[in-house]
């Protein structure tokens, strides 16, 4: 979704760009198959969710705070063996530090529990086509008001598109197609991960150098402890339904969508182009309404249809336009 000068940026871990020591290591082909892994499996993540809550009576404040902490448990032993490896680097300024962890934790504890909350609201496949859809573009507007990053009026024609899109998806359907309150919620999930986004390039613009990892580690960290007093009212365990299928589901969240899908994902960013990487990550919301429609019985109306490939066409074109506009410095 978003780029930087080199390399594609990390559209879950907002602001930071790849592990660059991975660059010229691992061949093209191979960060092209760790991408489509990583963009497949988040797409799965909303349906796992979605079986949590067919299954238990958890809700979403509690299926965040489960993947924060599990995902930081397993990210743990990663970041520990690639401390001993790495040289020792410079301290970043501790304000910055602190302001760019903390805000980055609680931005994408906004993100995933809406989105989360979006998906039992209004199902998979909507709620996933709105939250992606509308994060680029307040990322986009978010960056040209508050941090003066220009888009261009190809980047201006492609928000329009991305919020065409969304009226035609939204108003488009016949009433209870798509729920309102599930829609404000995915936008609100959209807007988490743009504060997130546009904190972690102000702070990487003013010396906070975080690797990708690091800051995943310890956003998720801060995110559970944010998320744990919502999360105890709501309910931490189930006290009904399949509470082993609800902690199987939790499991697969946490190791594959988690633990497993951000390292490859940062292992291709480091070997692709931004735009390559950012177009390939529509892949997470197509696996997604695929699999609303094949296992979860949604239905994908034609306003649904129309509204989607209006949304996707703009983010593809407005990551186009991104590339484009950053790469003119490098050839001034």
């Amino acid at each position: 979704m978003n780029t930087s000068h080199d390399h594609a940026v990390d559209s879950r871990v907002p602001g930071q760009g790849g592990n660059r020591s991975l660059a010229g290591l691992l061949p093209v082909r191979r960060g092209f198959a760790f991408l489509a892994f990583a963009g497949i499996a988040w797409g799965t993540t909303g349906a796992a969710v979605e079986v949590i809550y067919r299954t238990s009576d958890l809700g979403p404040m509690a299926v965040s705070f489960w993947r924060f902490l599990a995902g930081a448990v397993l990210l743990l032993p990663v970041q520990a063996l690639r401390r001993s490896r790495r040289a020792p680097r410079d301290p970043q300024p501790a304000g910055r530090r602190v302001l760019l962890l903390v805000g980055t934790g609680i931005g994408l504890a906004v993100f995933q529990t809406a989105y989360f909350a979006a998906v039992r609201d209004t199902g998979l496949a909507v709620g996933t086509i709105v939250t992606l859809g509308a994060a680029p573009v307040f990322t986009a507007a978010g960056g040209r008001l508050f941090l003066g990053e220009r888009i261009g009026r190809a980047g201006v024609l492609a928000v329009g598109g991305a919020l065409a899109g969304l009226t035609v998806l939204v108003l488009g359907n016949q009433p209870g197609v798509v729920d309102p309150s599930g829609v404000a919620t995915a936008l609100l999930s959209a807007a988490g991960y743009a504060a997130s986004n546009l904190l972690g390039r102000w702070t990487g613009r003013h010396g906070t150098g975080e690797d990708a990892l690091t800051l995943t580690l310890w956003s998720f960290l801060i995110g559970a402890a944010v998320m744990l007093p919502s999360a105890f009212h709501e309910g931490l365990l189930p006290q009904s339904g399949n509470a082993t299928e609800a902690a199987l589901m939790m499991l697969y969240i946490a190791a594959i969508t988690t633990a497993l899908a951000y390292p490859l994902y940062f292992a291709g960013v480091a070997v692709l182009r931004a735009t390559t990487a950012s177009v390939m990550m529509l892949l997470e919301p197509v696996s997604a309404a695929v699999l609303a429609v094949l296992f979860l019985d949604e239905q994908l109306t034609a306003a649904t249809v129309a509204g989607t490939v209006i949304m996707l066409g703009a983010i593809a074109a407005l990551a186009l336009t991104e590339s484009r506009l950053q790469a003119q410095p490098e050839t001034a």
